[in-house]
């Protein structure tokens, strides 16, 4: 009997360890240290605030010290782009401030603090209740890394690059010194770095670059990370749903869904159709974990959304719609920093400025910074919006442009949402018929988003739904 129950115990814990660890639900906040805020003045080497290529006094303990901004806001979790030590070295004049140019892997950059500085950070995150997400580098090292010369071996050279038929995986990205993953030291190498960093309390890897990892490489790491109970986030730079959907068969939990900031940028921030949108989200059942796909406005690899306006209180408007319209979608809402007050920047590095913090806000960018809190809060209070299922409803060809209509369900809740991209505003009747919906007759029901004018009611076998210009609304639906 003991046998019996001892053999069952071990079947339990095997099957839990394997099953997938969960992120829908969770709210991310994207933070690049060191352009986040600095707490420690004694580690700013070589920093010089006016250059945009160099380094500019950020670190985890100004992380520490922000958490409750991050808090404050609604944020669940966080992602860190890397804190590995850095090559000392500038490429291309510039500094290796963003962590993508590691030469130790096990080892926190000075600018950042030690790796007892990170265990304070880590500590104070789950003492808040946040999980943190790490970038993992798993592609190369940085161009000055003492690594590339100590084992040549390690590495793709000229002859490689020429003989591959997959130039993605085998030829330098950027230049960079691009790791041999099936060499045998290479490989233990990389697992052993995530068995580190997970030994240190975090959540969940973003594994930068995948698109250039060699595939039986990343399945082996993908099934260590199940079986630890990882949560694992894969950037492949323009990856649209199929892309999405064939990588969490393959065992990622999330890779970012570029298509969806794509049609965003050009339907919310500018003037193109929502069908954009509507034809990526109609694909969300290609997903193999729709709950799970990274969902983002913008981040450090790509141009501020705001920048998407040439006029800043356009832009500020329309984040405000972008970020209504994103934390009412299926997915894990990811959020860059300073996103939350519109900040603009361009391509890399005019996307890095560094974040400012309330006291530097101006009133605009202060209202900016409610609408995205009061949407987080929103998320957060309903069941529907965090975790529900989604489901498209067909609108009249006429209206499809300006109109884009869901609903997400969930523990018998239901909300509809309104994304309205018309410059005036505009009410909606449309048949429930017509909608493939069923309602309930309701009253005037106003919307869940604070200081917003927008209302529903469902009379006559008619939707009747009242819009203000370029927004996002979302209402309880009976």
């Amino acid at each position: 009997m003991h046998k019996i129950l001892l053999s069952t115990l071990l079947l339990t814990s095997a099957a839990q360890a394997q099953s997938a660890p969960s992120f829908e639900g969770q709210i991310i906040y994207q933070v690049m240290p060191d352009r986040f805020f600095d707490g420690d003045k004694t580690n700013n080497a070589g920093v010089d605030r006016g250059d945009l290529r160099a380094w500019h006094g950020g670190d985890l303990a100004g992380l520490t010290q922000k958490l409750p901004y991050i808090q404050n806001l609604g944020a669940t979790a966080l992602w860190l782009t890397p804190i590995y030590q850095q090559q000392t070295a500038n490429s291309f004049d510039t500094a290796a401030y963003h962590g993508y140019w590691p030469a130790d892997f096990r080892q926190v950059d000075p600018h950042f603090g030690t790796l007892a500085t990170f265990d304070t950070f880590m500590k104070a995150a789950k003492d808040a209740g946040m999980k943190v997400v790490l970038d993992q580098v798993i592609n190369h090292y940085g161009y000055e890394a003492p690594t590339v010369k100590a084992n040549p071996a390690w590495f793709n050279g000229k002859a490689q690059c020429d003989a591959s038929p997959n130039k993605d995986v085998d030829c330098p990205l950027a230049g960079l010194p691009d790791l041999r993953q099936s060499v045998p030291a290479v490989r233990q190498q990389l697992l052993d770095n995530a068995d580190f960093w997970r030994s240190r309390g975090v959540d969940g890897f973003r594994y930068d670059a995948i698109k250039h990892v060699e595939r039986p490489f990343l399945l082996d790491l993908l099934k260590k990370d199940r079986a630890a109970g990882t949560w694992t986030l894969g950037e492949w730079y323009d990856a649209d749903s199929g892309t999405v959907a064939d990588w969490q068969k393959q065992g990622f939990d999330s890779l970012f869904l570029f298509s969806l900031q794509a049609a965003m940028r050009g339907s919310v921030m500018g003037s193109s159709s929502l069908v954009n949108v509507r034809e990526v989200l109609s694909r969300s059942g290609e997903l193999a974990r729709p709950g799970e796909v990274a969902l983002f406005l913008d981040n450090h690899d790509v141009p501020r959304f705001a920048q998407g306006s040439l006029f800043e209180d356009e832009g500020q408007a329309r984040t405000k719609y972008g970020l209504r319209a994103l934390l009412t979608l299926r997915g894990v809402p990811v959020l860059y920093q300073g996103t939350e007050i519109a900040m603009r920047g361009g391509a890399d590095p005019d996307n890095r400025r560094d974040m400012r913090f309330e006291s530097q806000w101006s009133p605009a960018e202060k209202a900016v910074y409610d609408v995205a809190r009061d949407a987080i809060a929103v998320r957060k209070a309903s069941a529907a919006l965090s975790r529900g299922v989604q489901k498209l409803l067909p609108v009249p060809d006429r209206q499809a442009d300006d109109l884009l209509l869901f609903t997400r369900e969930a523990n018998g809740q239901r909300v509809l949402v309104a994304w309205h991209g018309g410059q005036q505003r505009r009410t909606y009747s449309l048949k429930l018929s017509t909608l493939g919906l069923k309602a309930d007759a309701q009253d005037v029901t106003r919307t869940l988003f604070a200081g917003q004018n927008a209302k529903v009611s469902v009379k006559g076998g008619y939707l009747h739904v009242s819009l203000p210009p370029k927004d996002t609304a979302a209402f309880v639906l009976k």
